[in-house]
């Protein structure tokens, strides 16, 4: 029995030194020398200092993803893509009144005007597309932090882009006087059709940016 009790000192004694080197090793790793005296070791949690330490000893992973930098092309197509969309709705609003005002018959010799800005839009469109989707199926495809808004935007635009296209082609012609009437109400519903989304498109990302 006296031995059993021998024996079971000498393992506590032995534990409460390992412990004590832990903490010991841990207090000098982030303490002057001639702050040891100080400690008052009975107050010490060596469970907690034991666990930090093996903490600091595993490879963890990191507690933030790293940012991820973009290319001064990137970048330059990204500045072209938000100047260039500030001109989107002004555009559309003009394009809309001269369309409207030549569909309802009160001046049709804003003809040439209203196939000019409708130009112009496609054109914008077409620069937007490039960057836009550029940006996004290229270097900005890795940032997946707003991915899923950036995609349905990209992909609203391209619906607006088809639409718009399609608007131009269809445009009412006097040389065919038999649909013309016909072509002027499909010309007018794609392109409104197309307005719509691509105003619905823009205003998402002016909004969620603007949070």
């Amino acid at each position: 029995m006296r031995l059993a009790l021998v024996g079971l000192t000498v393992l506590l004694t032995a534990g409460t030194a390992a412990a004590q080197d832990i903490v010991t090793t841990d207090f000098l790793t982030t303490h002057s020398a001639r702050d040891v005296w100080r400690v008052d070791w009975a107050a010490v949690d060596v469970p907690a200092a034991a666990s930090a330490q093996q903490g600091q000893q595993d490879a963890g992973q990191p507690l933030h993803a790293a940012a991820i930098e973009h290319s001064d092309a990137y970048q330059t197509r990204a500045k072209i893509h938000k100047y260039a969309s500030f001109a989107t709705l002004p555009l559309f609003a003009t394009e809309f009144a001269l369309g409207q005002s030549m569909y309802n018959g009160d001046n049709t010799n804003l003809k040439g005007l209203h196939a000019g800005l409708g130009i112009g839009i496609v054109s914008l469109f077409g620069v937007n597309t490039v960057t836009g989707a550029w940006n996004l199926f290229g270097e900005g495809w890795s940032e997946k932090d707003g991915r899923t808004l950036r995609l349905v935007h990209g992909l609203l635009m391209m619906a607006a882009d088809a639409g718009f296209v399609a608007s131009s082609m269809s445009g009412p012609n006097t040389r065919r006087p038999l649909s013309f009437e016909t072509d002027k109400v499909t010309h007018r519903n794609i392109a409104v059709a197309s307005m719509s989304v691509g105003t619905a498109s823009y205003l998402l990302m002016f909004i969620a940016n603007h949070h």
